[in-house]
């Protein structure tokens, strides 16, 4: 019974985790400094606000 011979399913498990190991980082590299908020100063988002009761 070929189910039960795990060699060719640990390969398949390995190089699938290696593939994704590998690729992952670079595409999580790419989303790193999107958001940058030394980048931009924003004017009016310094206000403080009241509340309207007291």
């Amino acid at each position: 019974m070929p189910q039960l011979d795990p060699m060719p399913w640990f390969s398949i498990l390995f190089s699938s985790w290696l593939i994704f190991l590998v690729l992952s980082p670079i595409k999580v590299s790419k989303y790193q400094h999107l958001n940058d908020p030394t980048s931009k100063t924003f004017k009016g988002l310094n206000k403080s606000w009241t509340w309207p009761w007291p």
